[in-house]
Order: C-alpha cells, then sequence, then structure tokens
C-alpha cells in the first residue's frame, strides 16, 4: 500500500452484522478524498459472535483493512490503544463499529485538523438513543465540563478525529476513553466539536449498562486528579489534610475550652474521637502528598518538557544543539 495519511480505528464486540457495510460506508467517504490515503483497523474486543470470522474475510478481500484481536474482553480503551499502537497514518479517525457513527462525517472531521485543531470531537446533537441513555449522558457532559474545565456538548461521542500524536500522548485504560478530549485540552492540545449526524441502532444491541455509569464517574475522579493535580500532588493532599487537620483541630479547641472553662466531662464524648480522628486523616493526608512529590521527583522525566512544545521558530542542526551539563561530583 501507498504511504498511509489516515487510520480510521473501530473497537468491536459482538457487530458481525455491520462490519461489511461499515467498511462500504468508509470507502464511500473517503471517495470525496482521492488523494488521501486511509486503512481501517478492527480491533476485536472478546467478541463471542462471528465477528472475528468476518474481520479476517474482510482483511484478506480489502488491502486496506487490517483486524487485531485481544485475548479477551478488555474494555474499549483497551482496544482503542491497541489500535492506536498499530496505526501507521499522521491522523487517525475513531468511530464504533454498530453504524450509529456515520462515516461520511469524517471528511467533515478532516478538514476541521486541516484548519489547526489538534482533536475534532462529534457532537450527536440530533441523539437517536433511548431516552434512558439521553438523560444521564446530559449529566455526564455537565459535569465533566465542570470538573475539567473543557465544555463540550457531547464528551463521549465515539466519532472523532485527531492527530495521531494526541492519542498516543494521553493515558488509555479503563474507562478513560471518555474522556480523551478532556485529557487532550489537559497537555495543551486544540480541541474543537462538530455535529454530526448521529443513526438509530438497527443491528444488536448497546453493550453498556448501568454499570458504565458508576465507572465512569469513578473515572471522572481519576480524570480530575491527573489533570488538575498529577504534577502537583502534594496540592490535593496537602489540602485535603490541611482542610481535615483543621477542623479536627478546631473541635478539639473547643473540647478544650469546655473542659477548662466550663468544668464538663469530655472523655465520652463523639466529638473528642472525630476530631482526633480528623487530626490524624490530616497528618496522613499532608504526608501522602509529601511523599508523592519525592516520588514524583525522582521519576519525572526530563523528556516530557519537551514533549509540551508545540510549534518551534527554528530546529537546531545537531552542531547547534545544546550539550547537557555533568554536574561535578563533590568528596568520595
Amino acid at each position: 500500500m501507498p504511504d498511509v495519511q489516515v487510520s480510521v480505528l473501530i473497537p468491536v464486540k459482538d457487530e458481525e452484522a455491520t462490519l461489511a457495510t461499515l467498511v462500504a460506508q468508509i470507502g464511500e467517504a473517503f471517495e470525496t478524498l482521492p488523494e488521501v490515503e486511509y486503512e481501517v483497523i478492527f480491533v476485536d474486543d472478546g467478541s463471542v459472535d462471528s465477528s472475528w470470522t468476518v474481520m479476517q474475510e474482510l482483511a484478506a478481500a480489502n488491502e486496506r483493512v487490517r483486524a487485531l484481536r485481544l485475548r479477551r474482553n478488555f474494555g474499549k480503551a483497551a482496544a482503542l490503544a491497541a489500535a492506536v499502537d498499530e496505526a501507521r497514518g499522521e491522523r487517525v479517525v475513531t468511530m464504533d463499529a454498530d453504524l450509529q457513527d456515520d462515516p461520511a462525517e469524517v471528511p467533515r472531521l478532516l478538514a476541521e485538523l486541516d484548519d489547526g485543531a489538534d482533536l475534532v470531537s462529534g457532537h450527536k446533537a440530533d441523539r437517536k438513543d433511548p431516552l434512558g441513555k439521553r438523560i444521564p449522558s446530559k449529566f455526564f457532559n455537565k459535569m465533566t465540563g465542570v470538573i475539567t474545565g473543557l465544555k463540550l456538548n457531547d464528551h463521549n461521542c465515539g466519532l472523532k478525529a485527531a492527530r495521531t500524536e494526541v492519542y498516543r500522548r494521553v493515558p488509555l485504560y479503563g474507562e478513560l476513553h471518555r474522556y480523551i478530549p478532556a485529557l487532550a485540552h489537559q497537555h495543551g492540545y486544540k480541541v474543537r466539536e462538530l455535529a454530526v449526524n448521529h443513526r438509530p441502532r438497527e443491528h444488536g444491541k448497546s453493550k453498556y449498562g448501568f454499570e458504565r455509569y458508576v465507572r465512569g464517574a469513578i473515572d471522572l475522579l481519576t480524570v480530575m486528579t491527573i489533570t488538575k493535580y498529577g504534577r502537583r500532588p502534594a496540592h490535593l493532599f496537602g489540602g485535603l489534610g490541611l482542610a481535615s487537620g483543621m477542623i479536627g483541630f478546631l473541635m478539639l479547641a473547643y473540647l478544650t475550652i469546655v473542659k477548662i472553662f466550663g468544668g464538663q466531662a469530655i472523655g465520652d464524648r463523639p466529638l473528642l474521637m472525630l476530631g482526633i480522628l480528623l487530626v490524624i486523616l490530616g497528618v496522613q493526608m499532608v504526608s501522602i502528598g509529601l511523599i508523592a512529590e519525592i516520588v514524583l521527583h525522582r521519576t519525572a522525566n526530563r523528556r516530557e518538557a519537551t514533549d509540551l512544545i508545540g510549534e518551534r521558530t527554528k530546529t537546531l542542526e545537531p552542531a547547534d544543539a545544546v550539550e547537557p551539563t555533568t554536574p561535578s561530583v563533590v568528596g568520595k
């Protein structure tokens, strides 16, 4: 195949009836971009139907199609991570395999990248899903926007386009695929949103139940931690510890005043135990924060600073590059 410019990444879980149609529709979408070479990478995430057999047949019949098979169901984030590692294009497009994402939107998404965006997230403006999925999703998007600082109408749309380096920078495990735009925004990438066509599901059934909201809420806390405090853990743990310790100190100060000036017995008061516990918790949280800072200091990769650079006015030649200084050793 010629050099690939765009890799279309598609996690699959029991979608045997949709895959051939999806490949055909992707081909039709790229017919409007004849100068763009593309590939399609399916990732079988533990399917128990004939999805893998269909993928093998599609790969044999179409040189643009490749397929990976995970050993078991690891989840969508792991499937995407595996696909990103295999991608050869400088840009990637992600979509679900159930045909609800419309491949005809791909040219519009890629045009946004050409216009300067680093990641474009689809927005299912006219979502063709039951009310029981739409209402929790609206609440989820509002909370994600408040916590991460990135205000999008639809953080979890499967249809996205991005520069490949974005997906190689953001962590992909657990349920973090829901927060790719927020994680990219935290890394300084330009994130945009584009309203896209959303189609009703015609084959199979949704693979997600109520438990995904519980997992998503827990992972939202993870996202908040790594985006806001990943480089300054002492601010998180120290702040919580100081708040806990101060509340506990005020409780104990109140009981001390009651004991000294009021002559009341305080040994059997629950407030005494609560105050002591809060002070101990505060000390522990501050200690954890300091330990986390020490670990971060010892393990921080100097390369990370270089990775944050988006553009340069001049690329240094090897002869012009600044040689690293070697610290002197004092004493033996």
